[in-house]
């Protein structure tokens, strides 16, 4: 990440080092799992209307991977860009950005909420993530998704976050790829990005790059299933 970045991260790194935040959120997440996992695994989050879309809809975190690769992608307007779906499956697959836009696509309209206590709603399109994972056709084994991302920290630790493998398929789990009707722009994770409804908003990975399918989480990163919950984070973040 680059300076700018470090600043729009620094909220969360101060709640990340307070001495009462991490055990507010350990409390509230269990309680929001439980009642989120007791209710059918279809269950939407509230969509909107065209009228209650927010006029700014803030970037929040990491606004630029920074590194010469994602440059070059940005430069090329992300013709090269491709995801990879791999790890536990029958079939392991890679899609280019057009690829993925003739795929069939879900439009919604949902709530954004930051852990750092703000809400906006935005218009995302994408493709549903378990349309990929009838693609790839998971194996018994897989119990996570992993989604790799292209933007790394000072120290070269990449970003990554994870959800289960049933999560991947409710209905509006996507890989985003427009807000609003625009293209995503680099703050925003351009040129695609995870959109997780019922969790956090740092749940939502951006910039990625690679998902792999995988029986535990434990070996990547520090074990804990994302990068801002090596930090101390909670991995559940329901809301």
């Amino acid at each position: 990440m680059g300076a700018a970045s470090l600043v729009a991260l620094a909220g969360c790194d101060n709640l990340t080092q307070s001495s009462w935040f991490p055990s507010i959120l350990n409390k509230t997440e269990k309680l929001t799992e439980r009642v989120q996992r007791a209710v059918p695994t279809n269950a939407l989050a509230r969509e909107y209307g065209d009228a209650d879309i927010s006029k700014v809809f803030p970037a929040n975190g990491n606004t630029d991977p920074g590194t010469e690769d994602y440059a070059e992608h940005v430069a090329k307007n992300f013709s090269e860009w491709t995801v990879e779906v791999g790890g536990l499956v029958q079939t392991p697959m890679s899609w280019s950005l057009a690829a993925l836009k003739e795929l069939p696509s879900r439009v919604q309209i949902t709530r954004h909420d930051c852990v750092e206590g703000w809400s906006a709603i935005g218009k995302w399109t994408g493709v549903p993530l378990g349309d990929l994972m009838h693609k790839v056709q998971p194996l018994p084994t897989a119990k996570f998704a992993v989604f790799h991302c292209a933007d790394v920290d000072d120290e070269g630790v990449a970003y990554y976050e994870s959800m289960t493998l049933a999560d991947c398929y409710h209905p509006q789990t996507l890989l985003a790829y427009e807000l609003n009707g625009n293209p995503l722009d680099v703050p925003h994770g351009a040129p695609l990005r995870l959109r997780f409804e019922r969790q956090l908003g740092y749940k939502q990975a951006k910039y990625v790059m690679m998902i792999e399918l995988v029986e535990t989480l434990a070996g990547i990163g520090d074990g804990k299933g994302g990068y801002w919950e090596d930090q101390g984070y909670e991995w559940y973040a329901g809301i």
